[in-house]
């Protein structure tokens, strides 16, 4: 694990919300290279490094480009036929199952038995073959989810409690693929997931928890309670699926670890951390693109996290002592940066881009 010392642009900066504005009279007087190389060093976190360049605008060799074209009008094609069809697949085993199952309109259907069964157990074997259409063939997994018997807090030697949600660095879109494909978690959602078509019936299945993020009405102290809350479920009803949760908040490049939110902590409840790697060659899947063929990802399940009386009683320490294991554990650098300094970077960014 290390410790990334660079300094953070302001998240609010004055006379702004949030733009190129606030980072480049930093830089100015240097040249757009500079400035760009400036930025990566500041915004270290989200700063690319594959093929495509900063805000995958970067130049390409002419091999680069005619790679591209190939996967571009060969697989793109097809990948996305394919990964329809699984989609809707997996639709209709839901809208089977859900055939005269109560609680569909209010946003979580009842389903138990063979019925429960078979939604999870497509969604695993669906969301896998999604992966492999996307390119992740093989999937090696490092599983070390047996915590020893010296590591378990004393109160719960006798009897281990079921962990209440999953806790995973977030570095992709494709990350929720994985998890769906690992154990079928229910996650949190925003509202408007619900009410699209053939997605919004599989999240409801999922046991997703819809949150209107864009209503100053649903904020984070509500979103919390509810994670809470359903952690609390999960804890005491093996029907429940267990959450999943990025308690960054938003995506890194794979690289570092953003500070952790409380949400996640406040049930407190045993966790189960997970560590997602993203090996590349080209690109890098951390910038929502892939390899025109193959793609790699590494998967570390470490054990239970079962939290200390001090960590029950301070969400806020046994947010930073999960955090630093998962840096520790997965070779991760901390940084103190968020959303907010990554709205900045984008901004700053685009407008050099713009004026190249």
């Amino acid at each position: 694990m290390a410790v990334d010392t660079t300094t953070a642009a302001p998240s609010h900066p004055e006379g702004g919300d949030g733009g190129g504005e606030a980072v480049r009279p930093l830089l100015s007087g240097a040249p757009a290279e500079e400035e760009e190389e400036e930025l990566d060093i500041r915004y270290a976190p989200y700063a690319r490094r594959d093929a495509y360049g900063p805000m995958g605008r970067g130049p390409l060799s002419s091999a680069q480009v005619a790679r591209l074209v190939l996967a571009g009008v060969v697989l793109l094609p097809l990948r996305l036929i394919a990964g329809m069809l699984l989609v809707v697949a997996y639709y209709l085993v839901c809208r089977v199952c859900t055939l005269f199952a109560g609680g569909v309109g209010e946003g979580r259907p009842r389903l138990q038995g063979l019925k429960r069964e078979a939604v999870l157990r497509a969604g695993r074997v669906l969301s896998r073959a999604m992966l492999f259409v996307f390119g992740f063939y093989w999937i090696p997994v490092s599983d070390r989810s047996f915590p020893n018997a010296e590591d378990v807090p004393k109160d719960h030697s006798e009897e281990l409690e079921r962990p209440g949600a999953i806790v995973s660095n977030h570095v992709s879109y494709v990350d929720i693929l994985y998890h769906m494909s690992a154990s079928s978690p229910s996650f949190v959602a925003k509202n408007s997931v619900s009410k699209l078509p053939l997605i919004g019936l599989i999240s409801k299945c999922l046991g997703c928890i819809f949150v209107q993020r864009e209503s100053r009405c649903s904020d984070s102290k509500g979103v919390s309670g509810a994670v809470t809350e359903r952690l609390h479920e999960v804890s005491q009803d093996e029907n429940s699926s267990m959450m999943l949760l990025f308690p960054e908040g938003t995506t890194t490049n794979g690289d570092y670890l953003l500070p952790f939110k409380t949400g996640a902590f406040l049930a407190r409840a045993p966790l189960q951390p997970v560590i997602l790697r993203y090996p590349y060659r080209r690109f890098s899947p951390a910038w929502d693109s892939m390899d025109g063929f193959a793609n790699y990802m590494e998967v570390v399940r470490l054990p239970v996290y079962y939290p200390s009386e001090q960590e029950k009683q301070d969400p806020t320490v046994y947010a930073s002592n999960v955090r630093k294991l998962l840096a520790t554990e997965g070779n991760l650098v901390l940084s103190n940066l968020g959303l907010a300094e990554k709205r900045v970077y984008h901004a700053a960014l685009n407008g050099l881009l713009c004026q190249s």
